[in-house]
């Protein structure tokens, strides 16, 4: 008869343990399955008003290059755009964008007002092309090596600090390796 009390109670407390454990987790700290798997198969129109769409050929070119997953309607990707805008402007790494889920016309216009960095800019505007990244949502960044692998993912912003302290360096580091 004890144990029917106290059978619940253990039930109960072991679920609000994992659940302070499942809230304490970060999203960013989620890895990703295809961390060393070659970039999915896909072929993106370009954004609109832009010449160069992006396929997963552009990304098995010999360079390392990253990829970020943005939209028009998200405020965090306008917060690490100037960061995206200097990096392109310094030519270190090549930057690809993925544009998510977006409207054409304000894809385009969101990119003539605050500058496209983004040597090639695919429109993936049902998101298939983003659930095959193993997107779950904007803003997200991808390092891709010389033979078109996914090395890194960084889900969320990227701060300047981001990219000094992360992501540059795995570049310098993939680029060494050639």
């Amino acid at each position: 008869m004890r144990l029917g009390y106290i059978i619940p109670f253990v039930l109960f407390f072991a679920l609000a343990v994992a659940l302070y454990v499942g809230l304490g987790l970060k999203p960013r700290d989620i890895p990703s399955a295809l961390i060393d798997k070659p970039v999915p198969e896909f072929n993106l129109p370009p954004v609109k008003d832009h010449d160069l769409g992006l396929k997963s050929a552009d990304l098995q070119v010999g360079e390392v290059t990253l990829v970020n997953v943005f939209a028009s309607w998200c405020g965090p990707c306008r917060v690490e755009h100037p960061v995206f805008m200097a990096l392109a402007k310094s030519g270190e790494v090549t930057l690809h964008g993925i544009n998510y889920k977006d409207d054409p016309d304000n894809a385009s216009n969101w990119l003539a007002r605050y500058g496209n960095p983004y040597k090639r800019a695919g429109a993936d505007r049902n998101g298939r092309v983003g659930i095959d990244w193993g997107v779950y949502g904007v803003p997200e960044t991808f390092v891709v090596d010389q033979g078109g692998r996914i090395r890194y993912k960084h889900v969320g912003v990227v701060s300047q600090d981001d990219l000094d302290n992360k992501i540059l360096p795995l570049v310098r580091k993939l680029k060494a390796k050639k």
